[in-house]
């Protein structure tokens, strides 16, 4: 007797995909952006707070966890969700997909990838890291006031400082039978959503303020392996 096929096979057969959409540009800080990283290795009188780190290279980048979930919470606001929507055929749903345990569930339709620091403009002179207090990055003191007491309470940010740029590389799957044109505005509407808000922590005191520019290549899947 035949095996009974699992929920991901059987709703994996009824698809097919049929193009990518490769988005590829530019992501640059209008303001110093804070994404939090780890803070083993404070130094005593350094940061309090310091930025994710390529530990590689040691560069800041921008994790694509960050920028995918900061657009998809975004859309869901938009549509008047103050949480996750579970419903795959919404239009948050559609794009960012859905992980659930029930068939209902669904993959997400968009891959965003960690933002890559551009340390060099050729078409820039002026775009340079030389006045930084860290390696590609600042230090922002600030101080919180307790309402009560009127003691300030002192801490130091690590930024990426504002005109910064980031390499961004996004792909769009799209499947045979689904709205393209609704998956490409839904991703359009979040990128200007976030554009007129913030991304990263901080973002009523002035961090985070970003400008995206993209340009889009489409691939059949026909092309693949040519």
């Amino acid at each position: 007797m035949e095996a009974k096929k699992s929920d991901t096979e059987a709703i994996a057969a009824t698809i097919r995909l049929i193009k990518k959409i490769i988005y590829t540009g530019t992501l640059t800080l209008k303001t110093g952006l804070h994404i939090g990283g780890s803070n083993s290795a404070m130094n005593i009188g350094g940061p309090d707070k310091f930025v994710v780190r390529n530990s590689m290279n040691g560069l800041p980048y921008i994790p694509g966890s960050s920028l995918k979930g900061k657009m998809r919470s975004l859309i869901e606001i938009s549509e008047g969700n103050s949480t996750i929507s579970t419903d795959p055929d919404s239009i948050s749903g559609s794009l960012f997909g859905i992980a659930v345990k029930e068939s209902k569930g669904k993959a997400s339709r968009l891959i965003v990838r960690d933002c890559e620091l551009i340390t060099e403009d050729p078409n820039d002179k002026n775009y340079k890291f030389d006045n930084t207090d860290l390696p590609y990055t600042e230090t922002k003191t600030e101080a919180s006031i307790d309402r009560v007491t009127s003691v300030a309470n002192p801490r130091t940010f690590e930024r990426v400082p504002a005109g910064a740029k980031f390499k961004v590389n996004m792909v769009l799957n799209i499947f045979e039978g689904e709205d393209e044109s609704k998956l490409k505005n839904t991703l359009k509407r979040a990128i200007e959503l976030l554009e007129d808000d913030y991304l990263g922590g901080s973002g009523s005191r002035g961090y985070g303020q970003v400008d995206i520019e993209l340009e889009e290549i489409e691939k059949k899947v026909e092309e693949y392996g040519k």
